[in-house]
């Protein structure tokens, strides 16, 4: 079995030491380095390859959501998974925006933090439900009209992104609109390409920001 590499990034000597002592307890994981701050986790991203991040966002020198970019410069597969003390939506949403595959916050339980490591090394997106509600309620009132979006989005790529704001997969988007999963899974691409996103965790907050999901139906 393969082990999950893992890189801890936190200014903070106790809380990284405690996340260290936890991960390394797991079977399928193995912690491959250290970091106190953004500089030196890339430097040390660099260097070790790892699978996944567990990121902070506050931190001297340079904070998480200036690390984050240049982490995914070093490999589009690295997936980070940002652990704070924050749920302010906007700086969930942005550390999302920049490359951010999930999303906790420091009193989650152990349990739930482990499978949120596995979840993200799997590809999957893993945002704390506490932390989710609060950028929906944040961002829940429309302030875009549909208009705004018609240069950029078709609308079958409009009524696409309200449907993946609710949830919604590909299979289920495709019975909605009443068309082939695979002409989904084109719009989905072309909503990310014309967007600038890169993947459905994104283009869901997205959506919610500019108050797309709150019209949907």
């Amino acid at each position: 079995m393969n082990k999950i590499r893992i890189l801890v990034v936190d200014d903070q000597n106790v809380v990284r030491e405690g996340m260290v002592a936890i991960l390394s307890l797991q079977p399928d994981m193995e912690v491959v380095g250290e970091a106190e701050d953004g500089i030196q986790a890339v430097q040390i991203a660099r260097r070790t390859k790892p699978d996944v991040i567990l990121l902070d966002m506050v931190m001297p020198r340079q904070d998480g959501l200036t690390t984050i970019p240049r982490l995914k410069e070093i490999s589009s597969n690295i997936r980070i998974l940002v652990l704070s003390s924050f749920a302010e939506s906007n700086r969930v949403y942005q550390a999302i925006k920049t490359g951010a595959l999930g999303y906790l916050l420091k009193d989650t339980p152990r349990a739930e933090l482990l499978q949120a490591v596995r979840d993200v090394a799997n590809g999957l997106a893993s945002i704390q439900p506490s932390v989710a509600m609060k950028v929906i309620q944040d961002f829940n009132s429309p302030t875009v009209k549909e208009d705004q979006f018609s240069e950029h989005l078709t609308r079958r790529e409009v009524e696409t992104l309200r449907l993946i704001a609710r949830g919604l997969s590909n299979q289920e988007i495709a019975m909605n609109l009443v068309v082939h999963e695979r002409t989904i899974a084109k719009y989905v691409s072309s909503v990310l390409n014309k967007l600038h996103l890169t993947n459905r965790t994104q283009a869901a907050l997205y959506a919610i920001r500019e108050g797309m999901a709150a019209s949907a139906s």
